[in-house]
């Protein structure tokens, strides 16, 4: 990732923790959650503001990285150490993150294009398969 991203991120998170999970600007009206995750090698801890849809008890997120053509570092993350923490509708809870395959992933993706403000976007500028993740709530 980029200093430039990292900076976009650390500002978002900023704005997310002072704002009681709503921030402005570009993603104003975007449902965000922060996702804490833990790096597959270096171990250290991360934190990344991702967009979301609900679903029943659980959240839905997307490695969509912007579109380019490779996961994001934190998809990586999460396949190496699913269990988490999230940040969402003003509280942390526990979760366990699992990809969605078959008919869930392609139910659960078609959602995310007609609810999320720029995913239609991203999924238009990559030919990879945008993995789809479902956090499940642990607590």
């Amino acid at each position: 990732m980029s200093k430039e991203q990292q900076a976009f991120d650390l500002g978002v998170v900023e704005e997310f923790r002072a704002n009681a999970g709503v921030v402005g600007g570009g993603l104003e009206g975007v449902p965000i959650l922060v996702l804490h995750h833990t790096g597959a090698r270096s171990g250290a801890q991360y934190l990344a503001p991702l967009a979301y849809i609900p679903d029943g008890p659980n959240w839905v997120i997307v490695a969509a990285n912007g579109g380019k053509p490779n996961h994001p570092g934190w998809y990586h993350n999460l396949r190496a150490n699913p269990e988490t923490v999230i940040e969402v509708d003003g509280g942390t809870r526990r979760v366990r993150a699992r990809i969605a395959a078959g008919a869930e992933r392609e139910k659960l993706n078609e959602r995310f294009l007609r609810e999320s403000k720029y995913y239609s976007g991203y999924a238009q500028r990559t030919d990879r398969a945008i993995p789809v993740i479902v956090l499940e709530l642990l607590d």
